[in-house]
């Protein structure tokens, strides 16, 4: 007897997939043709209902100026006929044989014509509730104000900047420098753990302090006292004596390289950063450690200090830049929005704001509360140092030893520069690794990775119209993030 999987027919598999289409067909689409009639009426209402939720507003603006132009005739044509005396109306009807009452009316309405209606505003206005809902009591306090597009602020001009000069003299990569607050000098370190100080006018060098074992990576001049303060990769912050020219105190803390140094501007404190993830707060003449500032988690790479809230800014390693209270030690805000390294900080010099430098761009903040501000994109390097003088130009510089100046009000970027490397170097040898303007902000001083400082000025030939801005606000927009 055959089995009664032998009674099924077989079928191929085009034949059962169109057998499912089919199904599928019937099932969904066989409808279509007894659909119900559409109903006008339906249709129009659901049309005025649409078009009431979204033009109601300029619709009711509309038929008020409509209604109230109306009215408006309709007074002046009763109040018309009320300045004829009666008695001469009443005789001219009476004279006239068989003629009609309604005569002198339109005599009167020829000589008075009708004030013509209003023509609706265009409906690309927009409408401004006075004080209340769209459709309420308060619609008929509507006005139309044109819609103004958003403006950019226009960047200011800025001359461009050019190599002026290159000063040789350290043995190793220089990493650091600090100016003077007189203006006469400034002060470099480098990997062959030399101090160098040079005279700013002429470039020639005045003094070589040795001490430090092992790179210096920090240095800062203080306005108050005649000390000069250098950290290094040694561990050490030194204190030296310019009148004597040599160590007069240590300060001795820190468990790994020191990166960066920051005096602050009112108390005698020096803030001090490095690779064990710390920033140490010391009193400059008793080399006490009153604060180690510990919540990164990574290298601190700069430090900043300034007189009012927060008085203690580091950017770090990983990621984060941290505001600090000097007087609790503690840390009052931690501000993630980069996604690298935050190599470098720069305070504004005369706004209460700040910006930070890193790989994946360099970004403006406000204080005390660290407010985003904007970005400042298109630097695409690894973003080493800051600088900013007090006509508003930012300057940035990276290990491929590119320079981006930048308006600091709009964040344009007007000028791009590749700083030369010297003969006998490597092009790899082109990093910037430290930067600031001496104290007129008219000249800019660079530390590079080919041994030399260069030092750039402004172009005193340029022009507005030599050098105009390419400024194209489409491409201008803040980015909030």
């Amino acid at each position: 007897m055959p089995s009664s999987s032998e009674d099924v027919q077989r079928h191929s598999v085009h034949t059962l997939v169109f057998r499912s289409l089919k199904r599928t067909h019937d099932m969904f689409l066989c409808e279509q043709g007894s659909l119900p009639p559409l109903d006008m009426e339906v249709e129009r209402l659901r049309r005025k209902a649409k078009a009431r939720d979204q033009y109601g507003a300029v619709m009711e603006v509309v038929n008020q100026t409509q209604r109230r132009a109306a009215q408006q005739h309709n007074n002046n044509n009763n109040n018309t006929p009320m300045d004829i005396d009666l008695t001469t109306t009443m005789t001219t009807t009476t004279a006239a044989a068989g003629g009609d009452i309604t005569n002198g009316t339109l005599a009167l309405q020829q000589q008075n014509p009708p004030v013509p209606t209003p023509t609706p505003p265009p409906q690309s206005l927009a409408i401004v509730p006075a004080g209340g809902g769209i459709g309420g009591a308060s619609a008929g306090q509507q006005s139309l104000v044109p819609r103004r597009a958003p403006t950019l602020p226009r960047p200011k001009w800025h001359a461009p900047w050019k190599l002026a000069r290159v000063i040789s003299g350290h043995l190793g990569w220089v990493r650091c420098v600090a100016v003077e607050p007189s203006n006469e000098w400034f002060a470099t370190g480098s990997n062959d753990r030399v101090i160098k100080i040079w005279d700013l006018a002429s470039g020639q060098l005045k003094l070589s302090l040795t001490g430090h074992v092992s790179a210096v990576r920090g240095l800062s001049v203080s306005p108050r006292h005649p000390y000069l303060f250098s950290c290094g990769e040694d561990k050490q912050v030194k204190c030296w004596d310019l009148e004597y020219n040599k160590v007069i105190r240590h300060y001795h803390g820190h468990l790994s390289a020191c990166y960066g140094l920051a005096l602050h501007p009112a108390l005698d404190v020096l803030v001090t950063c490095g690779r064990d993830a710390t920033a140490r707060v010391w009193d400059l003449r008793t080399k006490a450690n009153i604060h180690t500032l510990s919540g990164h988690t990574n290298t601190v790479a700069s430090v900043v200090c300034q007189a009012p809230e927060p008085q203690v800014i580091t950017g770090s390693h990983d990621f984060t830049i941290r505001l600090w209270d000097l007087a609790a030690g503690k840390s009052t805000c931690t501000l993630t929005h980069h996604k690298k390294s935050v190599r470098a900080l720069a305070l504004h010099p005369d706004l209460y704001m700040f910006a930070s430098g890193a790989p994946d761009n360099i970004k403006q903040w406000k204080c005390p509360d660290g407010k985003f501000v904007q970005n400042l994109a298109g630097h695409n390097a690894i973003v080493n140092c800051l600088a900013m003088n007090r006509e508003g130009v930012l300057v940035s510089g990276a290990d491929n030893g590119t320079l981006y100046f930048w308006d600091w009000r709009t964040g344009y970027n007007f000028q791009k520069l590749q700083a030369p490397v010297q003969p006998g170097s490597m092009d790899s040898e082109a990093g910037v690794f430290a930067m600031t303007f001496d104290q007129s902000g008219s000249r800019l001083i660079t530390c590079d990775a080919d041994k030399t400082i260069k030092i750039y000025k402004e172009d005193d030939m340029a022009t507005e119209e030599s050098h105009p801005i390419n400024w194209r606000p489409e491409i201008m927009k803040r980015r909030k993030y």
